[in-house]
């Protein structure tokens, strides 16, 4: 890759690449409403919003650890197993943030809010993968990302 090409990427936005149309949940949905929406979608997690402001993500591992392993019904409502801590960026960004808070947290997803908090988008690694045209910055962040060492080295 050139310089004139790192520097393109260096420089994009968020609201560049991230998917804008994301279904989104609510805390009162039901694990059942929110697994079969992952399921029609092919999703593997769904931003929780509230008065389209990000509260939270649920994510297929939440629903099998934090519902399924814990015998909860499949009535439970979302906001008793979703993660609540999110970690996102803001649309104004540029996509190195995104990445690095990828690798940083060990997740593959990042919602992206406005300046008033609420959800206007996500950044998966496909995203990254498919805008970016250096692969051996993509293969690093897969790595670090699916690795686990960061989440696994922290006190």
């Amino acid at each position: 890759m050139n310089e004139t090409t790192l520097s393109e990427n260096a420089r994009r936005r968020c609201r560049e690449i991230m998917t804008r149309n994301v279904r989104t949940a609510t805390r009162e949905m039901s694990v059942r409403e929110v697994a079969a929406l992952m399921r029609d979608g092919d999703m593997g997690s769904i931003p929780v919003v509230e008065n389209e402001k990000l509260v939270g993500i649920v994510t297929d591992r939440d629903i099998v650890v934090r519902a399924v392993a814990d015998g909860r019904d499949t009535a439970t409502p979302i906001g008793e197993v979703m993660t609540a801590e999110v970690f996102s960026v803001r649309e104004n960004d540029f996509v190195f943030e995104a990445i690095r808070l990828m690798g940083d947290k060990q997740v593959r997803r990042v919602p992206i809010i406005n300046e008033t908090g609420e959800l206007v988008g996500i950044i998966a690694m496909a995203d990254v993968a498919l805008e970016t045209e250096d692969e051996l910055e993509i293969a690093e962040a897969l790595e670090e990302i699916s690795s686990g060492s960061g989440f696994w080295n922290k006190n």
